[in-house]
């Protein structure tokens, strides 16, 4: 068996970042795709590399989270296996809430449900919308009592339910609940008010990690809870010594994913303080005129690098950790000194970030 590595209690990693395949493409490079069985594979070196826990996007395709999530808790014995994110639109409070319980019945009590707003144009076709903030706030409490083994009354946005319960309660801690995006101040008070943690959306540079960590302390203050009760985690593209194809891949290629969407690409650029004029160079590129999807579920990242180019160079190198591992290092401090209380490595694998996550581990020895 081989040994674990020491845990880096603040350094965590996101996997099968973006789109996923069902077979991967013959390439030298590590993301230019990832299946399902990758996925669960980068599971069980993140927890061999010493990383806290994995992060994992659900696409409601063949990246079925909870299904994903167990393979790994399977294979693994003290890595956390998280959620990031679901939006509850998706998923009936009651059933949802019996896989979390289910997942710390089997595993222990490694699990955490991430929870999101989704963005309706994913669910475009479906006749699924994105949760509003109220159905947030009713879908997290009735969790909550089935958790406890209450029995829940509820007519509401969520839905109508009468005598709703467990036939068999969870007698372990409930699993902790995060929340997923930008917190702005709705965002925010949500987080103040129900949840555990955050998981802020991934490249927002320092400036926005720390504006979004104002506001949840100043969202808590109003509810009278210690901000400290809330750990803040950010997501940073890492890139530690690939090469340059790879990085603007992983980095700029996503990005131009998050650009192109209306509404999010405009509160991506507003978070970061980048010129809202990008949006119409990338948003009016030939390669997207007849985009009747998102981006990312027609091309993949590398497909998408001649969009990307209109992307500044300094935007990126601001919001994500390039170079050698000693600059990665040095430029994912940045984050924790802007108030997040955990990296979490986005857009490269557990394995490419091996080198990094031991000497973030060992950063200050």
């Amino acid at each position: 068996m081989t040994e674990l590595a020491p845990v880096a209690e603040d350094m965590s990693a996101f996997i099968i970042a973006g789109a996923v395949t069902s077979q991967r493409e013959d390439s030298e490079y590590e993301t230019v795709s990832r299946t399902p069985a990758q996925g669960i594979q980068d599971g069980v070196d993140a927890e061999q590399l010493g990383f806290r826990r994995v992060w994992l996007s659900e696409r409601i395709d063949i990246k079925w989270a909870d299904v994903i999530l167990s393979g790994i808790a399977a294979k693994t014995s003290r890595l956390e296996v998280c959620s990031g994110t679901v939006d509850p639109t998706t998923r009936h409070p009651w059933t949802l809430a019996a896989m979390a319980a289910t997942m710390q019945c089997c595993y222990g009590e490694r699990f955490v449900l991430g929870l999101g707003r989704g963005e309706n144009g994913y669910f475009k076709g479906t006749g699924i919308t994105m949760a509003t903030y109220r159905q947030m706030d009713d879908y997290v409490d009735i969790m909550r009592q089935l958790w406890a083994g209450k029995h829940v009354d509820y007519d509401g946005p969520v839905g109508t339910f009468e005598d709703m319960s467990f036939a068999e309660a969870y007698h372990g801690n409930p699993p902790p609940v995060w929340f997923g995006g930008f917190c702005h101040p709705r965002g925010a008070r949500f987080v103040a008010e129900k949840c555990d943690g955050v998981i802020l959306i991934p490249m927002m540079n320092p400036k926005a990690v720390s504006d979004a960590k104002q506001r949840i302390v100043d969202a808590c203050k109003k509810v009278g809870r210690d901000p400290s009760e809330i750990r803040v985690g950010a997501l940073v593209v890492t890139a530690p010594d690939l090469s340059d194809y790879e990085t603007r891949a992983i980095a700029h290629g996503r990005m131009v994913t998050y650009l192109v969407y209306p509404g999010y690409g405009e509160a991506v650029c507003e978070a970061n303080g980048w010129d809202l004029a990008i949006l119409d160079k990338i948003r009016n590129h030939k390669l997207f005129a007849d985009l009747t999807q998102i981006a990312d579920r027609e091309f993949q990242r590398h497909q998408m690098l001649d969009v990307a180019a209109v992307i500044p160079d300094e935007y990126m190198a601001d919001c994500s950790a390039f170079g050698t591992v000693d600059e990665c290092v040095t430029n994912l401090r940045r984050f924790i000194d802007a108030g997040a209380d955990e990296i979490v490595t986005y857009g490269s694998t557990p394995g490419q970030n091996a080198a990094l996550v031991a000497a973030w581990r060992d950063r200050d020895k």
